[in-house]
């Protein structure tokens, strides 16, 4: 049953990814993730400038003027290099402060019975944003050092850390939105097997340029129809679904 479910959540999910308030959320992130970027470049680039002056005394070569030049365009340069790989993981986070939306759209499309939500408050879809943003970051770390050190043997580990990082992120995100954290963390421990396996099935976009920035998105809507299924197969057997 487990397999079965997943796939059929994830194909829901991926059949979804044309919808507008998926590419709303989609392309906010990647605007705010652009904005932040620049704006933590152009804070060091002056951050140097204003530390090292208009001039600086050199052994040997004495009073110069242009080192401030030179330390700035290194850094804006080196932000450049680094931004190439913390686009993907800052964007991802971005995006994770807005799955709520991914939600309600999937339960609109998928479940219009379902009562309307609150939704999740500002303060916990921060909290929830930043902690996926480590999770990601972790996420693609590993994937690079695991690709260097162990190209064979480190792709296992790889989707196994990463089918359980990714799994209890969006799995928690989707249900507390309906059943609030703590019941969300009692299905997660409940159903970890399920959720893991899900999680490894986000695991694979992670590996892909330009694909891995919809995984938030895609996870958020998948683990959103595994909840409900879940929370379905509680309710026929009698147990209570929070």
């Amino acid at each position: 049953m487990g397999d079965g479910m997943i796939l059929s959540s994830f194909f829901k999910a991926l059949a979804q990814l044309s919808d507008p308030r998926f590419r709303a959320v989609l392309w906010r992130g990647i605007g705010l993730t652009l904005l932040l970027l620049g704006g933590l470049t152009a804070v060091l680039v002056w951050g140097v400038g204003w530390l090292v002056g208009d001039a600086v005394t050199l052994p040997l070569l004495g009073e110069v003027q242009w080192v401030d030049n030179v330390l700035s365009w290194a850094f804006l340069a080196l932000m450049i290099v680094l931004s190439v790989f913390l686009m993907v993981p800052v964007a991802s986070g971005v995006v994770s402060m807005f799955l709520d939306e991914v939600a309600e759209a999937v339960e609109r499309r998928h479940y219009p019975a379902l009562p309307k939500v609150a939704g999740t408050p500002l303060k916990d879809e921060i909290i929830d944003g930043l902690s996926a943003m480590g999770v990601l970051i972790v996420a693609n770390i590993l994937a690079i050092l695991l690709t260097l050190i162990l190209p064979i043997a480190g792709l296992p580990v790889f989707f196994a850390v990463n089918g359980y990082l990714l799994g209890r992120e969006y799995f928690t995100v989707a249900a507390m939105r309906r059943v609030g954290r703590k019941r969300a963390l009692e299905l997660r421990r409940r159903h970890g097997v399920t959720i893991w396996l899900a999680g490894v099935l986000m695991a694979a976009p992670l590996m892909v340029p330009i694909l891995n920035l919809v995984v938030p998105i895609l996870g958020a809507a998948t683990f959103t129809h595994i909840f409900h299924r879940l929370q379905g197969k509680m309710n026929e057997s009698g147990q209570p679904s929070g």
